[in-house]
């Protein structure tokens, strides 16, 4: 078939974000409509639209009708699974994507770039955001590295067939590109657990790290951080961010019952709190992190029996030798089944930690607020220092 006018399409695309209050500025609709997304998206992908519907996949040979509305759309299109070690039609773990228009606009305009302004990105992937920055900027301010060889090379294809040309570097992001330092902007495009202090030391002082922030209990956050002239940077949580992690702060993986083996020696006790709250209270998960670093949660309810039961885990980050805990919730029960192992009882510190947030009076996302230091990161409520957990 002829393809639509991709600029026309673009255009669309951009009338629907900015009705969506994601794209604001000027010179970042120009960006959209005149650096062609079609170009940095594979021939087969995973859509994942924006809102509840569910995802589907998407290929170009078999129904390009399909592929082009997908890609002029506010969906994230998975272009790689399980590090390119599954196919990315499959149900591998999504490790790289042409991430959602409405979700890269409103990260680029918190950004806050002016002209001249030097950019390092942290996470090519298909290189569609290195261009819009190439076109916001100019391909000589931009630095953007990617630490998957396959990608990059793909990524340097995608931009060269779209006219642009930033710098791309091969390596972790992780440390940074201090050849090019100090930079104006720091753009990641991946959540990390923690924030390398190196991005800080790579930033002039005024200068701005945006970043998603998953330090491990709860869905994440967007991390806006301007750096100081005494080495460190402080700054709050605009949004909620979720991200894919970096490759070398991923949590480890599986379902909940890998965690759990015949010779655990569990405690078993009951509990009076509801489970699901600290599964759903969504805005006590920052505080719960700080408590309680270095797990996750998972809520599972019981699907073939449709009977409104459920199972609220906490699971060791580091691996399936770890701790874990386990609640069982069941409706009209008074008490609910607690079941603990390893050398940290994770339901009594997750619902201590929750029971304190509520005793503040349920502070949400915006009363927090991040400083990070040579020393490392500290969390902080409403002001610097008023530090988390002290």
């Amino acid at each position: 078939m002829t393809s639509p006018d991709p600029r026309a399409r673009a255009e669309t695309l951009a009338d629907l974000l900015a009705g969506q209050g994601d794209l604001t500025d000027e010179r970042w609709r120009q960006a959209l409509v005149e650096v062609p997304r079609h170009l940095f998206v594979p021939d087969v992908a995973w859509a994942n639209p924006d809102g509840p519907a569910p995802g589907y996949p998407v290929d170009r040979t078999g129904d390009e009708t399909t592929w082009w509305e997908a890609v002029y759309s506010d969906a994230s299109l998975v272009t790689q699974r399980d590090d390119g070690g599954s196919d990315v039609l499959g149900d591998g773990l999504a490790s790289s994507s042409c991430s959602a228009p409405g979700a890269v606009f409103a990260f680029l305009e918190s950004l806050m770039v002016k002209d001249h302004d030097r950019v390092l990105e942290i996470g090519t992937g298909t290189g569609w955001t290195a261009a819009l920055l190439s076109h916001r900027i100019g391909d000589r301010n931009v630095t953007t590295i990617e630490i998957d060889p396959v990608l990059a090379e793909q990524a340097a294809a995608n931009l060269k067939a779209a006219g642009y040309a930033p710098r791309l570097v091969v390596g972790d992001g992780a440390d940074g590109w201090p050849d090019g330092a100090p930079f104006d902007r720091v753009h990641v495009t991946c959540a990390v657990a923690t924030i390398p202090y190196v991005w800080v030391e790579q930033t002039r002082p005024g200068g701005l790290i945006l970043t998603p922030y998953s330090p491990g209990y709860g869905y994440g956050w967007l991390a806006r951080l301007a750096v100081i002239g005494d080495g460190t940077a402080v700054g709050r949580f605009p949004s909620s961010a979720g991200y894919m992690l970096m490759r070398s702060q991923r949590p480890a993986r599986g379902a909940a019952f890998d965690w759990v083996h015949e010779s655990d020696d569990r405690a078993e006790s009951t509990t009076r709190l509801d489970p699901r709250q600290l599964h759903d209270d969504t805005d006590a998960d920052l505080f719960i992190c700080v408590g309680v670093p270095g797990v996750h949660k998972r809520l599972y309810y019981d699907e073939e029996t449709d009977s409104g039961e459920a199972t609220f885990w906490v699971l060791d980050n580091a691996g399936h030798h770890g701790s874990w805990a386990s609640v069982d919730y069941v409706p009209g029960k008074t008490e609910f089944l607690v079941q603990q192992y390893g050398p940290r009882r994770l339901w009594d510190e997750v619902s201590e930690a929750y029971l304190r947030w509520l005793s503040l009076g349920r502070p949400a996302r915006d009363r927090f607020g991040l400083t990070v230091s040579p020393e490392g990161e500290r969390v902080w409520l409403d002001d610097p220092i008023d530090l988390v957990g002290t």
